[in-house]
């Protein structure tokens, strides 16, 4: 089999059927099945694959194992040449798949990749990255990445278009295809990794497994974003920076994770200062992102990993 699709769901629903109903319409020229792992939905997702889709082979968690543990359990059934992480709140468009799984083909030293990602505009969605580095990090927490350079956008190339391939550190995990091969040498997921960090831990043994990793111009999907996060409001900053500070103190130390944890709450600190300062005349909407950030702050002693 050419393609296991891995899709991990938690309250997306009627993303979940688009998702599935996308790459069924897509998906050519190759061989492929889908696993999708439902962490303990309430909004009868799993009994909607089960009735829309019968195809698909279903892991229903009666509680949430987070991402990289969800991903898991289908990795370790995952039947294909490749594997490819796909996010529930996406469509796959054209023949990206079949296109993926060809670049892989024709490119041996190649152990992970990624696509072009939209936005639902069709606006380019900038995903993909360097290492989140402190270097990287102290950039973004200053706002130095604004500045004109190919220095100060190192991190996020917010300034490519994505329509070349590069080499990265990091493929996000909205869609992202791993050789089995890969996966046999450097292992699972990390799943003390509940919900971010993951990748950006798994892309980082890849590469220091001697594998590139590829974002290449095969094709496009269109990544809704947040679908099972909306609802977190500042718990996702706290969970995104616990998975950032998780990463640094295991691959650089404690060290290493207190100066990560020290800039990103410098980061979260000074946006709370400014949209407070900008909310005194502002508008609601710049008041509930000053109030986001001063929640932030207030629990940013929750992203410290405790059991690294």
């Amino acid at each position: 089999m050419d393609l296991s699709i891995i899709i991990v769901n938690w309250n997306t629903r009627e993303m979940l059927r688009d998702c599935l109903q996308s790459v069924f319409d897509t998906a050519a020229d190759i061989t492929f099945d889908v696993l999708v792992v439902d962490n303990g939905s309430s909004d009868d997702s799993q009994q909607m694959v089960r009735d829309a889709f019968p195809q698909v082979e279903l892991i229903a968690n009666q509680d949430n194992k987070g991402f990289a543990g969800a991903n898991n359990q289908a990795l370790s059934r995952a039947k294909g040449r490749h594997v490819l992480l796909l996010n529930s709140d996406t469509l796959v468009h054209g023949d990206v798949l079949s296109a993926s799984v060809r670049y892989l083909d024709d490119n041996p030293d190649v152990g992970a990749m990624g696509c072009r990602v939209l936005n639902t505009d069709g606006t380019l969605q900038i995903t993909g990255s360097q290492l989140p580095s402190l270097l990287n990090l102290s950039l973004q927490a200053t706002g130095l990445n604004r500045l004109p350079g190919r220095f100060f956008d190192r991190f996020q190339m917010a300034r490519w278009d994505r329509r070349d391939a590069r080499d990265l550190d990091v493929i996000f995990g909205c869609y992202l295809m791993v050789r089995r091969s890969v996966i046999e040498q450097v292992g699972l997921l990390d799943d003390t990794f509940f919900f971010y960090g993951e990748e950006t831990d798994w892309c980082f043994r890849i590469a220091k497994g001697g594998w590139r990793l590829v974002l290449a111009p095969v094709g496009e999907i269109t990544h809704f974003g947040g679908g099972s996060v909306k609802k977190l409001n500042h718990k996702r900053n706290i969970m995104l920076s616990e998975g950032t500070i998780r990463f640094h103190r295991k691959h650089y130390g404690w060290w290493g994770g207190a100066a990560c944890w020290v800039l990103l709450g410098f980061f979260n600190l000074s946006r709370a200062i400014i949209w407070s300062l900008l909310g005194l005349a502002g508008s609601e909407k710049v008041r509930d992102t000053a109030q986001n950030f001063r929640r932030v702050v207030m629990h940013f002693r929750e992203a410290w990993p405790r059991d690294v």
